[in-house]
């Protein structure tokens, strides 16, 4: 099965794509699953400042804070990582659509 090229020139007789979807088909070409790396970042971010809470409430309460301590760095680390991937890929995305 070969293509054949000149058939695919524009053709007034077909239909043209809307360019909405264009756009975002374009977008969506630019940067893969921008989307999915979105919604990651923000469940993860989610989840590292729930987890914070928790370790602060250990913490605030005296309850082995040598352990709750540690955790909570790490999961201030991870809300501040998610944080910075977020406006890293925000500021790439607005980059590319310019």
């Amino acid at each position: 099965m070969s293509l054949n090229y000149t058939s695919m020139s524009r053709n007034p007789d077909k239909p043209q794509i809307d360019p909405e979807r264009y756009a975002r088909l374009m977008a969506e070409a630019k940067a893969p699953y921008r989307g999915l790396r979105m919604f990651i970042y923000l469940v993860f971010g989610s989840s590292g400042f729930i987890g914070g809470l928790v370790f602060l409430a250990q913490v605030i309460a005296g309850r082995d804070v040598a352990q709750a301590l540690p955790n909570l760095a790490l999961q201030a680390g991870v809300v501040a990582l998610m944080i910075w991937l977020y406006r890293l890929d925000k500021a790439a995305g607005d980059r590319a659509s310019r």
